[in-house]
């Protein structure tokens, strides 16, 4: 986590069971041959109207339509979670899996490729990113058999029961460890190279994402560049992720933000509440909420490099529930209020103002407070559940055990059911019109 550098269709079967004793034997003409059955009667057949049958057509193509198209990607929906373990007390692999189901949240990503919990998540339906750290990224760059040997013991041996749909090269690179910064591209290109030579380069998205603090500049959000001495490295990056549709990945926390200059930004702007807003006067969009208008000045950067087509994710996103006495607004209240909002913003699957067809996906930091990690101690107060498997505050999610945070307010309940309320619908609208199809 970055300091701030920045039915399947219902198949219709039709069982008929043929229960017969042998027929009666007919008697014969003087000829020996039988005679010819007398004819029966027709019985007129109903026609359909010609306007009922195109209404049900068309009722069965618009419940069909949004299902019908199925995109292999590495992010199913649009939330996800990053699951940290620099920590001492964690549950194990196998209890995180069910506190993960519990919570449905389907998308998860690991900063390695821990095998214990690779063979946790066997089975379990939940679909991994693993990272491959940056201390692996010179080795890598330089050896192909070195990356094919990580991708095929850290990968391939666990497809297909391990559901895993990414690799991320390396995570922070640009902006930082100048070495680093030298070898990434060539290890990004040697492990995708052994993904193609597995045959795995269409099942396994391959990334790697960037911290907020590779922009030079981000407001307002059209005003969004890379820094020149980023681009040097990322021109390389953009132009292969553009030949292989993989998406840019950038950790975009608004709390960072906020704490840089809390006397202009409003805290509220950050945390997704009702404010004036920020209009952006170069392309007359307006902004309520700080996380679009960062997501924004992504895009606006990708295009001012030449990729105004490419998918901007967010590989990180939270807010601290703790932090030392400069860490202004680190606290349970506002990472309640962020997360909370950030979840119902994330579920209505929208775009932003400046892509307003491009729905923001994001993995959520993070799972679990982890009290190893160093730093200032809003590091070790970003996740949405404690140690022992209770949720830190109640946003709308179950932990493995009860929390005082439970009987708190807030609550997703009705985006539950609504959710259901519009699958059911398209349910049945599907099955009427296929029964009216076959029965009238």
């Amino acid at each position: 986590m970055p300091q701030l550098k920045a039915i399947n269709p219902t198949s219709l079967y039709s069982c008929s069971l043929w229960h017969s004793s042998a027929p009666p034997k007919r008697p014969q003409s003087s000829s020996g041959r039988f005679p010819p059955p007398p004819p029966l009667p027709r019985k007129k057949k109903k026609r359909m109207p010609p306007a009922l049958r195109l209404l049900i057509c068309s009722l069965a193509f618009l419940a069909l339509a949004p299902q019908g198209l199925v995109k292999v990607d590495a992010f199913t929906g649009t939330y996800g979670i990053n699951y940290g373990r620099i920590a001492d007390n964690l549950p194990p692999p196998e209890s995180v899996v069910t506190l993960l189901k519990a919570a449905r949240i389907k998308n998860v990503r690991i900063y390695d490729a821990d095998h214990s919990v690779l063979n946790a998540f066997k089975g379990s339906g939940l679909e991994l990113v693993v990272d491959i750290p940056n201390g692996f990224l010179s080795d890598i760059s330089v050896y192909e058999d070195h990356a094919m040997s990580w991708v095929k013991e850290n990968v391939e041996a666990f497809l297909p029961d391990t559901p895993i749909k990414g690799i991320a090269v390396g995570n922070e690179v640009l902006g930082g460890d100048q070495e680093l910064e030298e070898v990434l591209f060539g290890a990004i290109k040697n492990v995708y190279n052994a993904l193609k030579i597995l045959q795995l380069e269409d099942k396994i998205e391959i990334s790697t994402p960037h911290t907020f603090g590779v922009l030079a500049n981000s407001f307002p959000p059209s005003y969004g560049a890379f820094k020149e001495d980023v681009l040097v490295y990322m021109r390389p990056i953009l132009e292969f992720f553009s030949q292989i549709n993989s998406p840019f990945y950038i950790n975009t926390y608004p709390v960072f933000a906020y704490q840089s200059d809390p006397e202009h930004i409003d805290i509220k702007y950050a945390l997704f509440q009702p404010n004036h807003g920020v209009r952006d006067n170069k392309t007359g969009l307006h902004y309520d909420n700080l996380f679009d208008a960062m997501i924004d000045a992504t895009y606006a950067a990708l295009e001012a490099a030449g990729y105004p087509d490419m998918e901007v994710r967010v590989s990180e996103t939270g807010w601290p529930s703790a932090g030392d006495e400069k860490e202004v607004g680190a606290t349970v209240k506002n990472a309640r209020t962020y997360n909370f909002n950030l979840r119902k913003r994330l579920l209505k699957k929208k775009g932003t103002p400046l892509r307003p067809k491009k729905v923001v996906k994001a993995y959520v930091f993070a799972l679990f407070n982890e009290d190893s990690k160093p730093g200032p101690t809003s590091e070790r107060h970003f996740g949405l559940f404690n140690a022992d498997g209770s949720i830190a505050y109640n946003i709308g999610f179950t932990g493995l055990r009860p929390s005082s945070a439970s009987s708190h307010r807030l609550s997703l309940k009705d985006l539950g059911r609504q959710s259901w309320s519009a699958s059911f619908s398209i349910l049945l609208t599907l099955s009427v019109a296929l029964i009216l199809a076959f029965t009238i």
